[in-house]
């Protein structure tokens, strides 16, 4: 696992994905993958016109439409091109030296699969080339790859910030408790202060694993702000990070309390559509 993957298509976040996966490569000292996957859309139905024009007309249309979808296939293969490329660009100038420009044909979904174990962590943007990049949606393929892909996954919004300081939304579940580890081993995030954040009302036992958790970060030599919020996890969390200038929050993926109920199915698609820093999403 030694490649920061950053997904680049047309979208509008397609140069912060690039910023952001620069600024990580740089961090964690691993080569840098700017990936292109040019998916196959879905051709619409072929009307059978053999009733209606002759069957020498029928096939030169069939024969005009076939290399209408050749042509379609090198201008998006050109346009990935030069995505790729400006991409780079914008990498090289943040300092990025091992850099790799890739295309691929096929599913983006089974394309990160295959490249999963080759990946260290991977770069997207939260909405795609099809979506509106201001709407409270989030793209399909981000939403498969999350539930599917077992890396750790850079989530960007609109605008990517170094980050200055760091949350962890923290919820005392094994999951959590090893986000949290990989973080503390982690050169990603060293040397930036961190909150760690929960969401009452908490047991007497989650207080004594918070102790734990803070406790690790400080050894890990972290400088670590403990804090918990109360009310509705995302919009605990969004308050939290708003008021106290966090550029970046870390959660992991599946967890088993109100922050695991949060972050699956529709809760899942209401932090990732609201938020509006870079997500960190540890599995």
């Amino acid at each position: 696992m030694s490649t920061v993957t950053a997904c680049i298509d047309a979208s509008p976040s397609a140069p912060c994905v690039a910023t952001a996966s620069a600024w990580a490569s740089q961090r964690l000292q691993a080569p840098l993958l700017l990936l292109h996957v040019l998916e196959r859309p879905e051709a619409p139905p072929t009307q059978d016109l053999s009733g209606s024009i002759g069957l020498g007309s029928r096939e030169q249309l069939l024969a005009e439409l076939t290399e209408l979808d050749a042509r379609r296939e090198r201008l998006a293969m050109e346009h990935g091109k030069h995505l790729l490329e400006d991409a780079a660009r914008l990498a090289a100038a943040a300092g990025v030296e091992s850099l790799e420009k890739r295309q691929r044909h096929g599913s983006l979904l089974e394309t990160l699969r295959e490249m999963e174990g080759d990946t260290r962590l991977l770069v997207m943007g939260r909405v795609g080339e099809d979506h509106d990049i201001a709407a409270h949606t989030i793209g399909s393929h981000l939403e498969s790859v999350v539930r599917s892909v077992h890396r750790p996954i850079m989530v960007v919004m609109r605008e990517f910030v170094a980050p200055r300081q760091f949350m962890i939304a923290y919820d005392g579940s094994p999951t959590a408790s090893k986000a949290l580890d990989l973080v503390a081993s982690s050169p990603l995030l060293t040397g930036l202060p961190c909150h760690l954040v929960t969401v009452g009302p908490l047991s007497a036992e989650q207080t004594r694993q918070i102790g734990q958790a803070r406790d690790s970060l400080v050894e890990a030599g972290f400088e670590v702000i403990t804090a918990t919020v109360e009310g509705e996890v995302q919009a605990a969390l969004g308050q939290y990070h708003r008021d106290n200038d966090i550029d970046l929050m870390v959660m992991g993926a599946w967890g088993h309390s109100r922050i695991r109920q949060f972050f699956v199915g529709s809760n899942t698609t209401r932090m990732l559509s609201h938020s509006d820093i870079t997500l960190l999403l540890l599995r």
